[in-house]
């Protein structure tokens, strides 16, 4: 159990009254939300591979329909007959992320309880609950262990013989419990077919007793003292000194070709075998700590201020009445890093829309990978955070992708290589969802896997793993360049666009007024493809490779259609300069090439800027997510103040008490948090186009800090330490030789740089910019 109020802790003085109040747990496919409750306690419980539905195909035929969309688009420019073709492209909806169920525990107190605290410690990843019921104290310790797999509950008293409870498990899918000995025992299925929350069909949850997703889950009692009752479906502690719960669960999933339904998995023998496998509670939390910590602790940040020991959601409020709390920054900045830990593990699913945390058969927007900006701002942090591990479930997502979607680019659009659109569940689906009813505006969007491409490039540039970008990297960076050649067309004066094409989730008015969303090269569109074809022409590069591929990929480049700038500054978001209509639009697709590419340079950057303060004086950036992306966005501008203002408001309008990152009204989506956690990173740290610039928007109320452990491209790892809004020292330690680029903060210049023996390394300086040339080592920098 924590004491005191860090910037590492998240802690309340009243039990969560509902989902959003509940604290997160989890190792990356298990996860658990603890409620801390007094006379019962709740565990809502998660596992990332529990689906509805099953494999399954869409129809072909869409080819058929592509060339009349194109002509409407590319000749006629008639719109809103180009949107409803592109209506009858649509394939089936995805399925839904599901929850397991709850783990409830009722005990037996008969006075009122007081000195009340229940906390997460992120820097343990250990959840706690503590209070008194008379002259008794008692504690419990939750969390979800990586190495042993297992949930462990630690209940415990300081008077022996107190602790005593009944245990149950329930479910909103029908289940089957039953005890036996000291094992609590749930069984059932999955549905067969989950509608969309935002689409209702005549049978929306659909189960079947022989089709859907089987899951288990068991629960083990081991009770120090007192005695273990079985119940027919529920388990009695009474008068135990301490208790150890320890879950397992298993789902029937084994890949996304494979019907679950039709499994032979023994996932009772599964559950056994986790839980077998543990050891004593002291051991099991000492390899979990141990565990999480190697991760968590790579990064350490101090913003500066004075330490605030209050309960967090005070904390939040008074940001909302206009506080400035760079602590609760710091610690906004850790939890996401935590809930990144917590949700996407080497071997686990991808984080999705929620992490893995849901308690909704049918959750906002499924609860699966939305593809056009939120899947993608889930990893930005894991990079420059130095999270590279928890990189691999999204490269093991596009890697099966990249097969999947290899029928859709054939039977959609006549391609070779592979494509996926807006969204994606756990069967990989790849094709324009919709079944005919869809707003285009969302589901005619054909560069998902463009954009998740950048995901394995920027693993490259981090680490230099040239086995990586060899192995996995390249191919589908590759086969989805392919699809990309197969894909363009001509508009008919030279130029190479993409048809049909759409900024995602925003419309755009024609001459008369009327609303459309299926044109041609969209902005993003652009940057995503030159984005991709640079990225490969490096990589054949580097692997000495495919030199032919690579010259038609650059002989493209130089054909492809330009984002345009309008006539009034701004960068426009769509091929024409056609009206908005939603000038505040929460997407910021065409400011992509700022962030999180790095294209824009120039009169394309002030476009960009110009084009962002437009959005943000329309009342842009109004959900979590999309106040995020204006953190960094502000950031690569180096505009400190609207940085720090954007992480004001999305802490104080779109942040839930338990600090999850929230879609108006209240809809939990964890995107934000991410989001948030690299626009931070990015104030403070930055190496794009082969520069690294240090504390590039520093805002003045982090006057003095410290960051260690970010991670630049190159593969070289820096601290920063800062006073009176001046950077004082900065360490970087590199893995190899290099000429390194390095920019001081604004307004300071370089003083020296040495080696790790003290020696000075010679610099060479231009346009603000210092090179030296590095060996694998330490070098520290300090500033004039």
């Amino acid at each position: 159990m924590s004491t005191g109020g860090s910037d590492s802790v998240l802690w309340y003085d009243n039990p969560a009254a509902e989902w959003l109040e509940a604290l997160p747990i989890g190792n990356g496919q298990l996860g658990a939300m603890v409620f801390g409750g007094v006379t019962r306690e709740r565990i809502g419980l998660n596992l990332d591979t529990l689906w509805s539905g099953g494999p399954r195909t869409a129809e072909a035929g869409a080819v058929e329909l592509l060339p009349e969309l194109r002509r409407l688009v590319v000749e006629e420019h008639d719109y809103p007959a180009a949107d409803a073709v592109a209506r009858q492209m649509q394939g089936p909806y995805n399925e839904s992320y599901q929850p397991l169920g709850d783990l409830r525990l009722e005990f037996d107190h008969r006075t009122a309880a007081r000195a009340y605290r229940r906390d997460l410690d992120l820097d343990r990843a250990v959840s706690g609950v503590r209070y008194q019921v008379g002259d008794t104290t008692f504690t419990r310790e939750l969390f979800v262990s990586a190495p042993d797999r297992v949930l462990v509950v630690r209940l415990e008293a300081d008077r022996p013989g107190s602790v005593s409870f009944s245990m149950r498990l329930d479910s909103p899918h029908p289940v089957r419990t039953a005890a036996s000995g000291s094992v609590l025992t749930m069984t059932g299925r999955a549905p067969q077919h989950v509608a969309p929350n935002y689409h209702d069909e005549e049978r929306s949850i659909v189960y079947a007793a022989d089709g859907g997703m089987r899951f288990e889950a068991q629960v083990e009692v081991v009770a120090a003292g007192g005695r273990v009752t079985a119940r027919s479906d529920s388990i009695e502690v009474k008068a135990a000194d301490s208790v150890t719960l320890l879950l397992s669960a298993a789902t029937s999933f084994s890949n996304y070709r494979d019907d679950p339904a039709k499994s032979t998995a023994d996932l009772a023998a599964i559950c056994r075998g986790i839980r077998a496998a543990a050891a004593s509670y002291p051991e099991l939390r000492d390899r979990h700590v141990a565990d999480h910590q190697e991760l968590f602790r790579r990064v350490r940040l101090d913003l500066g201020g004075a330490s605030d020991r209050r309960p967090t959601d005070r904390r939040i409020a008074a940001v909302r009445a206009g506080t400035s709390d760079p602590g609760l920054v710091a610690l906004y900045f850790q939890y996401g890093r935590y809930l990144l830990i917590s949700s996407s593990r080497p071997g686990s699913q991808a984080a999705n829309l929620q992490g893995i945390w849901n308690d909704q058969v049918r959750p906002p927007w499924s609860s699966n990978w939305t593809t056009n900006i939120n899947t993608e701002m889930n990893y930005w942090p894991a990079e420059v955070t130095n999270l590279a591990e928890c990189h691999e479930p999204m490269f093991d997502l596009v890697e099966e992708l990249a097969v999947a979607g290899q029928r859709t680019a054939r039977d959609w659009y006549g391609a070779r290589g592979w494509v996926v659109h807006h969204n994606t569940d756990v069967w990989r689906s790849s094709w324009p969802v919709g079944g005919g009813t869809g707003d285009p505006v969302w589901t005619c969007w054909p560069m998902a896997g463009v954009w998740m491409c950048q995901h394995l490039w920027e693993h490259y540039a981090f680490t230099g793993d040239r086995g990586f970008l060899a192995g996995r990297a390249y191919p589908v960076l590759r086969d989805a360049a392919t699809f990309v050649l197969d894909f363009l067309v001509e508009d008919g004066s030279g130029h190479l666009v993409t048809c049909p094409s759409t900024s995602p989730e925003n419309l755009f008015l024609t001459a008369d007024g009327t609303r459309a969303a299926v044109s041609a090269a969209s902005t993003l569109d652009m940057w995503l493809i030159r984005d991709l074809f640079t990225h490969c022409i490096a990589a054949a590069a580097v692997l000495d490779r495919d030199a032919e591929f690579a010259a038609e990929l650059a002989r493209t480049l130089d054909r492809l259609w330009v984002p345009q700038i309008a006539p009034d500054g701004r960068l426009q978001e769509w091929w024409e300069d056609v009206g908005e209509a939603e000038p505040g639009h929460r997407h910021l697709s065409h400011l992509w090439s700022v962030y999180p590419g790095e294209q824009a340079t120039g009169a394309v950057l002030t476009a960009s800027r110009r084009a962002l303060d437009h959005r943000l004086a329309n009342g842009g950036g109004g959900t979590g997510w999309s106040r995020a992306w204006v953190v960094a966005l502000a950031a690569r501008f180096g505009d400190a103040d609207l940085a720090v203002d954007s992480l004001r408001i999305l802490l104080a309008e779109s942040t839930a008490p338990n600090m999850f990152d929230l879609h108006p009204p209240d809809l939990f989506q964890i995107d934000g948090n991410f989001g948030a956690s690299a626009g931070i990173a990015e104030m403070l740290l930055q190496s794009h186009g082969g520069v690294i610039a240090l504390l590039p928007a520093l805002p003045n109320s982090w006057a003095t800090g410290s960051v260690e452990g970010l991670r630049a491209r190159g593969d070289v790892t820096v601290d920063i330490e800062w006073s009176a809004g001046s950077a004082t020292e900065a360490t970087l330690r590199t893995a190899g030789d290099a000429s390194l680029f390095l920019r001081p903060p604004p307004g300071q210049t370089i003083g020296s740089i040495r080696d790790a023996a003290g020696t000075s390394v010679e610099i060479t300086a231009a346009k603000g910019v210092a090179r030296f040339d590095a060996a694998a080592g330490e070098y520290r920098v300090s500033f004039d």
